[in-house]
C-alpha cells in the first residue's frame, strides 16, 4: 500500500483530514478550507484551498476529481479534471471549482469539494521517430465514429 503523508496548514486544523467516504471508495475527500461562506456565481471559477499539504510518492500523482453529486444536484466540478498532484510538490493542494448552473452555489467551510485517487505514473521517454506505425484509426478523432 502507498502512503501519502498529508499535513494541515496553519489556520485549518479543525477541519477533518481527507479519508474515504466507505471502505472501498477509490478516493479521499478533499474539504473546503474557507475563512466564511463563499458564493460562486454561476458561470464563475474559484481556486478553494483544501487546508493541506502532501507528500505523494514517487511514481504516483494525487488526480484530483469532481464529485458526482455536487456535479448532478448543482453543476458545480472541478474545472481541470483531473488536476493532477505531482509526487515532487510541496504546496497548498488547491482546487479549481466551477459552477456551470444557472443559480449561485452556496460554499461553506469544510464541505466536501473534491475527491483525491491516487494513481501510479511510469516515466515516460519520449524519441523522436521519421515515421509513426499505421492503424486502422489512423488520424480520426473527435467523434470520427460516429454517435
Amino acid at each position: 500500500m502507498a502512503k501519502v503523508l498529508i499535513k494541515h496548514l496553519p489556520g485549518y486544523g479543525d477541519l477533518p483530514l481527507p479519508q474515504p467516504a466507505t471502505a472501498y471508495s477509490a478516493g479521499v475527500d478533499l474539504r473546503a478550507a474557507v475563512e466564511e461562506t463563499v458564493i460562486i456565481q454561476p458561470g464563475d471559477r474559484i481556486l478553494v484551498s483544501a487546508g493541506i499539504k502532501v507528500a505523494v510518492p514517487a511514481g504516483f500523482e494525487w488526480q484530483i476529481r469532481p464529485r458526482s453529486g455536487l456535479a448532478l444536484k448543482h453543476g458545480i466540478t472541478v474545472l481541470n479534471s483531473p488536476g493532477t498532484i505531482d509526487s515532487d510538490y510541496r504546496g497548498s493542494v488547491g482546487v479549481i471549482l466551477i459552477n456551470l448552473s444557472d443559480v449561485p452555489f452556496t460554499l461553506n467551510r469544510g464541505e466536501r469539494i473534491a475527491q483525491a485517487v491516487l494513481v501510479r505514473v511510469e516515466p515516460v521517454e519520449l524519441e523522436v521517430a521519421c515515421e509513426l506505425s499505421e492503424t486502422d484509426r489512423g488520424e480520426g478523432g473527435f467523434g470520427h465514429t460516429g454517435v
